[in-house]
């Protein structure tokens, strides 16, 4: 399954809200700054979607905000 996501790095607080299906938008308290904010999201999306960290892969938008995740 691919997902869309927009991520807001330096948020007060980490959230993940829904846009519509397959569409998210996800709150970062990460700085954009060597990977932490793309780490920060994928230990966030597993534990989202009650998967291991190994099944979620950013495959688009590793630099931007919207980013393409693929779940396993």
């Amino acid at each position: 399954m691919r997902i869309y996501v927009k991520v807001i790095p330096r948020a007060s607080k980490n959230e993940i809200t829904k846009v519509s299906e397959g569409e998210y938008k996800v709150k970062l308290m990460a700085p954009p700054i060597d990977g932490k904010a793309n780490s920060m999201l994928i230990s966030i999306l597993a534990e989202y979607f009650d998967v291991p960290k190994s099944n979620l892969t950013i495959i688009g938008g590793k630099s931007t905000r919207v980013k393409i995740v693929e779940i396993l």
